[in-house]
C-alpha cells in the first residue's frame, strides 16, 4: 500500500532526532486523533537513558510524548487516554504523584499495567483528540 492511500498520516520526532530503529511511527494522525507509540525515558537525540529511578524517568517519558503530540498537533491538555507500563508496580504511587504534577487536569482516561520493559521503569502511550490541526 502506497502511503498515499493511507487515511492517516505518519509523524516522525524530525530534527536532530534519529528514526526509531523498530517499525513504527512516534506518533500517527488519523482524522482528529492523534496516537503516541510507547515512549519511553530516553532522549530522543543520545538514545541515552535518563534517570534510574521512577521519578526522573516518568518525567522524561512524559517530555517524550509531549514531544510526539507535539509534531502532530497536540499538547498533552488533548489526551484523552494513556496507558502506562511499569516494570515494578509498586511503583504505581510514585508514578502517579509525577503524572499528576505534569498532566493537565481533567485527567485523561489511563490503564496501569505491569510489563517487563527489559532495563527501563516506565513506557506510556497516549491518544489525544485535536480536531483541525496539524
Amino acid at each position: 500500500m502506497k502511503q498515499s492511500e493511507r487515511q492517516w498520516q505518519p509523524f516522525q520526532l524530525g530534527g536532530d532526532v534519529p528514526p526509531p530503529v523498530g517499525a513504527y511511527s512516534p506518533a500517527a494522525r488519523a482524522g482528529d486523533l492523534v496516537f503516541v507509540s510507547g515512549q519511553v525515558p530516553r532522549d530522543p537525540a543520545s538514545g541515552q537513558l535518563v534517570g534510574d529511578d521512577i521519578t526522573s524517568q516518568t518525567k522524561q517519558v512524559m517530555k517524550n510524548v509531549e514531544r510526539a503530540l507535539g509534531t502532530a498537533g497536540a499538547t498533552l491538555r488533548d489526551v484523552v487516554s494513556v496507558v502506562v507500563y511499569l516494570a515494578n508496580v509498586d511503583d504505581w504511587g510514585t508514578f502517579n504523584t509525577v503524572y499528576k504534577e505534569l498532566m493537565p487536569s481533567p485527567y485523561p482516561t489511563r490503564t496501569a499495567v505491569g510489563a517487563d520493559l527489559r532495563g527501563i521503569l516506565v513506557e506510556v502511550s497516549a491518544v489525544a483528540y485535536a480536531p483541525g490541526r496539524s
